[in-house]
């Protein structure tokens, strides 16, 4: 097995016993040499090599494989046949709180799910706080699981997980537990493993998940490997695949094992390795405010509801961000980002279609040069939906003195459809042709957009679409 390797299958096999009647698993005890049982293989002949850091995504109907190929990876189920070999420590989010005792309290289960994880007793202790402060469940950590409601084992279980610095992350349809602020927390901490250089290995049944997550995705279907490429193309052809019918799906399969058009993965891994990586003090600007936008679904909020002729615009105390991360050198600080409405109210909870004004402070402490600002408008899972700088490149401030405090607004007209997003601040300066961030805010305010009717949406955007069916006679 190579250095670089994270995981690596090599014809890789699962059955599984099944019995026509419960009486057949005891006549195939009791009389030995009878076989009562049928075989299931779940899984055949699967070969698979994942380098270190790279996300991949698994895609494929119901039952098709992909949860028994996480559990023998995760070292839960033992293949029938085929080798396998993983180097890393693993921290696997298969089925949610299931390894938790209810009889334990929230603690005891923390560090014992700690100790499985690998951590010793001391590393699970210096991030106990971390992991409470993430699952915020309060005063429940002292308390029995089994008087947990599921949302807050959950929390705790992927909080317990997630924090265990683990080198290959294995994750089974496990990121949507919780609230809006609860996800956008999870997906924020998703993108910090992937910084950190681990490996995740996740199955979901969202498309975006998919292309927005990962370096590659897999499509299993009736335990068989399909396909390894793209996001992009994997989602299409498996959405082709499923919206078929019975009699094309054979000539489909066909033009998939004839394809030469796919990116292969060695193509993938070098162009991924070709691209630059900035920090937080080299990234230019235009990298992070000009992303491609990507598509990805929101539930609509309750304020959908039928016979709703108007809204106000208000703001909720308790609709606060959870995962804001403030990044700060000493030349500059950005203070309180705030959205506001027509009528100068501070607001978090605004009306599609009316205007709004995001503004936030930023106090200097050093003489700065050639400077800009910006805001970015991202969903629950870090998709970035729209953003934009204060200045071009051929505008920029030239100079701002120290001590010196700018008020910093953009103006917009909400367009976007209902559901749960967050703001981004940040200050950038350049030097020597590079830009900078001085400071950023990430997840800086969380706000909500109501419906203003009950007509469905997808997306995030609302393209003003005018809808006209005429029959013909």
């Amino acid at each position: 097995m190579a250095e670089d390797t994270a995981i690596s299958l090599k014809n890789i096999s699962k059955a599984f016993k099944q019995y026509r009647h419960p009486t057949d698993r005891l006549k195939e005890i009791l009389l030995p040499g009878k076989q009562k049982a049928e075989e299931f293989w779940a899984l055949k002949n699967i070969t698979l090599e994942i380098l270190k850091g790279e996300t991949v995504g698994i895609i494929g109907q119901n039952g098709s494989g992909k949860s028994t190929l996480l559990q023998v990876i995760a070292g839960i189920l033992q293949p029938t046949s085929g080798e396998f070999q993983v180097n890393g420590r693993i921290s696997a989010l298969l089925e949610l709180g299931s390894g938790f005792n209810p009889e334990f309290t929230g603690e005891q289960n923390v560090f014992f799910n700690g100790r499985v994880l690998g951590l010793s007793q001391e590393e699970i202790g210096s991030r106990f706080d971390d992991i409470t402060a993430f699952a915020n469940i309060g005063n429940f950590i002292q308390q029995p699981v089994k008087n947990y409601s599921s949302g807050m084992t959950v929390r705790l279980a992927f909080a317990t997980a997630v924090h265990s610095d683990p080198d290959i992350l294995i994750v089974d349809e496990a990121l949507s537990v919780g609230d809006e602020a609860f996800q956008r927390k999870c997906f924020s901490k998703i993108r910090d493993i992937q910084r950190k250089g681990a490996t995740i290995l996740f199955v979901s049944h969202s498309a975006n998940l998919i292309t927005d997550l990962c370096d590659y995705g897999i499509w299993i279907e009736r335990g068989e490997k399909i396909i390894e490429t793209e996001p992009r193309k994997l989602i299409g052809l498996y959405q082709r695949f499923i919206y078929s019918e019975k009699q094309d799906i054979e000539k489909l399969k066909h033009e998939i094992e004839s394809d030469s058009s796919s990116i292969s993965i060695k193509r993938l891994r070098e162009k991924k390795a070709n691209t630059k990586k900035y920090d937080v003090e080299s990234q230019p600007v235009a990298s992070i405010l000009y992303n491609s936008y990507k598509e990805q679904y929101d539930q609509a909020t309750n304020d959908t509801a039928k016979g709703i002729d108007a809204l106000d615009d208000f703001y909720d105390g308790n609709l606060i961000s959870q995962s804001e991360i403030i990044q700060s050198t000493s030349k500059a600080i950005i203070q309180n980002p705030h959205i506001i409405s027509t009528n100068k109210n501070k607001v978090n909870i605004l009306i599609k279609g009316e205007a709004y004004t995001y503004k936030y402070r930023v106090v200097f402490f050093e003489d700065t040069f050639l400077v800009r600002f910006g805001m970015l408008v991202k969903s629950i899972t870090g998709t970035e939906l729209s953003g934009i700088s204060s200045h071009s490149n051929k505008n920029l401030i030239r100079f701002i003195k120290r001590g010196e405090n700018l008020d910093i607004s953009f103006t917009f007209k909400c367009i976007l459809n209902p559901g749960t997003y967050f703001l981004n601040a940040g200050v950038i300066s350049q030097r020597e042709g590079i830009e900078h961030f001085l400071c950023r805010i990430t997840d800086a305010v969380t706000f909500k957009v109501q419906a203003i009717s009950d007509t469905p949406h997808l997306g995030f955007v609302d393209l003003g679409v005018k809808t006209n069916v005429s029959f013909l006679r």
